[in-house]
């Protein structure tokens, strides 16, 4: 028993240096979703952290294989819809983006109930989903019309 319990410790000694990359990509505002300050605080509240380039990481970032786990929410919650290169996205994936984002928040799907665990701040009440989707709705009638 000893010797298992040994070997486990050990390797999750191991494991602690088979680090991934936790840098924040720059974010350049000229390309960052513009928005005003209600809508910005629930999409930093509640989507950013998996949604942009400026993720606040907490404490336990530092401890495998939960930094393996974070890693890969975030890498694909990046390629998924990154409000930091909002401007970059062409108008028909942005659009697309919009749609999904909106399908997953009402049929509360996001966040995430394993990112609300920890994060409380990100639960999505019923006013913050109407801000939401007032702001998408008002998202795609820009991106229909250019």
């Amino acid at each position: 028993m000893k010797k298992i319990l040994f070997g486990v410790v050990g390797i999750l000694m191991v494991i602690q240096f088979m680090r991934p990359n936790f840098n924040n990509p720059k974010v350049d505002e000229k390309i960052a979703l513009q928005a005003d300050e209600k809508v910005m605080v629930v999409l930093k509240n509640a989507c950013f952290d998996c949604h942009s380039n400026e993720v606040q990481y907490p404490w336990y970032h530092n401890v495998a294989p939960v930094s393996w786990v974070m890693a890969a929410h975030i890498n694909n919650g990046r390629r998924a819809l990154n409000f930091s290169t909002w401007a970059d996205t062409n108008a028909d994936t942005r659009i697309t983006r919009i749609k999904r984002a909106k399908q997953l928040i009402s049929n509360g799907l996001m966040p995430k109930g394993s990112y609300e665990l920890m994060h409380p701040k990100a639960h999505l009440d019923a006013k913050d989903k109407k801000i939401l989707e007032e702001f998408f709705d008002q998202q795609l009638e820009q991106l229909k019309k250019s």
